[in-house]
């Protein structure tokens, strides 16, 4: 739905690019307070909507323009508009999200969007995607989400998806990659990852997986760039003609979490072993390991949370896709570099912040908190966790600004700096 924003060099001056970084997340923070002034309410019969709810005769719909500003290490400027239109259950919650897109970007041309997200009850959840460019990009997905099977004993998610990502980076593999090896590629993929869970006692969850995803390499549509597949080999890269995976993993699962989606409280523990198998159609057999302890800790009254998310991971195998292997970089792990910054066997990442209630504001009947959260991302690859050296490590300082509508919305703007630059992500969804 949003696009993520740009960097710069790493030099400090008056004019330097992390200043002019962080002046725009500031300056699309104003529009967007400014933009909340100019929404609506409004009720709609609820006979109109797919599902009616014989316990609202009308439905409660906030309309809300917004702009579109952004500015990503991968993308470049994105700029344009959406509006979004929240539909409210009897609750008073925001039960469904609807925003249409029209935005411009110098490599992708015009893009049209649309995002949905919608929760029919707090067990049950389905978002979808659409999303095409003038130029490389599309985007169509849809996820699914339901734990109300075999009386709330069964929990299913679903992801299905088809894109064409002509942003996408190598830079080379290792922590010792340079900038100066950067090139582009168009990533298109299609796939599915779908997960049963079952819980084994109050607190623990045994999850079975299955994913698929079949990935074409080809031109990429940011020109002043070489293109992959001219920069390196397929025997210095292994999956640069393209691949397919067909994998089956096992989790087991200990959380204490109060909420799925928004935990404000809490500690959730995974241990994962997935096995990619050439004999199911996989290109390359290899066997991945993967660890996370994510916790949130809030003050009594949970105007101060501190986060915090620490995992590892090693794929092994021969001749794995570059794309399968461990990666770095992005709004969710390394938030001071664009995404597929350092690709390599394996990985370590520690994401602490402090998420801080600034206030909370009612407009239009929509309740919403609005967080700063100055964060730190520290984290490396290698190609086995012994080889992990202090000199591996990046350390990504930097600062959020979040607009929470809980239960299940948020929408937020992080600037993070690394030795490449400053980089800004605005996107839905709290990091970790």
């Amino acid at each position: 739905m949003f696009s993520p924003p740009d960097g710069g060099s790493p030099q400090l001056s008056q004019e330097s690019p992390q200043k002019r970084t962080t002046m725009r997340a500031l300056s699309l923070l104003s529009l967007i307070l400014f933009s909340l002034l100019t929404g609506c309410t409004s009720y709609i019969p609820s006979t109109v909507l797919p599902a009616p709810s014989p316990a609202q005769p009308y439905v409660k719909l906030v309309t809300i323009p917004l702009p579109v500003i952004a500015s990503s290490p991968n993308e470049g400027v994105t700029w344009g508009a959406l509006t979004a239109f929240l539909l409210h259950n009897d609750k008073d919650e925001v039960s469904a999200l609807f925003a249409p897109q029209v935005n411009r970007n110098e490599n992708f041309g015009t893009t049209g969007t649309l995002y949905g997200a919608m929760y029919p009850s707090p067990l049950r959840s389905i978002e979808f995607n659409l999303s095409k460019s003038s130029k490389v990009n599309s985007d169509y997905e849809v996820r699914l989400r339901d734990q109300s099977l075999m009386e709330r004993k069964l929990e299913l998610n679903a992801f299905l998806y088809n894109f064409t990502d002509g942003s996408a980076r190598f830079f080379g593999f290792g922590s010792g990659s340079s900038a100066a090896d950067e090139s582009n590629f168009a990533d298109r993929e299609f796939g599915y990852t779908v997960s049963a869970g079952y819980p084994l006692s109050d607190k623990t969850t045994l999850y079975l997986g299955d994913r698929l995803r079949r990935v074409e390499i080809d031109e990429g549509a940011v020109k002043k760039l070489p293109n992959l597949q001219q920069q390196f080999s397929a025997a210095e890269v292994p999956g640069i003609d393209g691949f397919s995976t067909h994998a089956q993993s096992v989790s087991l699962v200990y959380s204490t979490l109060d909420a799925a989606a928004m935990s404000s409280s809490g500690i959730r523990a995974r241990a994962t072993i997935e096995g990619s198998l050439a004999g199911l159609g996989s290109s390359a057999r290899f066997v991945r390991y993967e660890g996370e302890v994510k916790g949130f800790f809030p003050v009594p009254d949970s105007r101060f949370i501190s986060a915090g998310r620490f995992a590892v991971g090693q794929a092994r195998g021969s001749s794995i896709p570059f794309l399968e292997q461990s990666i770095l970089g992005g709004e969710n792990t390394l938030r001071g570099y664009g995404r597929n910054r350092f690709i390599d066997s394996s990985y370590v990442v520690c994401n602490l912040e402090e998420r801080i209630r600034l206030f909370r504001w009612e407009v239009f009947d929509v309740k919403a908190d609005w967080e700063l959260a100055p964060f730190v991302d520290i984290g490396g690859v290698a190609d086995t966790m012994g080889d992990l050296r202090a000199g591996n490590i990046e350390v990504n300082p930097g600062i959020g600004f979040r607009a929470v509508v809980r239960p299940n919305i948020l929408g937020r703007i992080d600037v993070g700096f690394g030795k490449d630059g400053a980089a800004v992500f605005v996107g839905l969804g709290y990091p970790f």
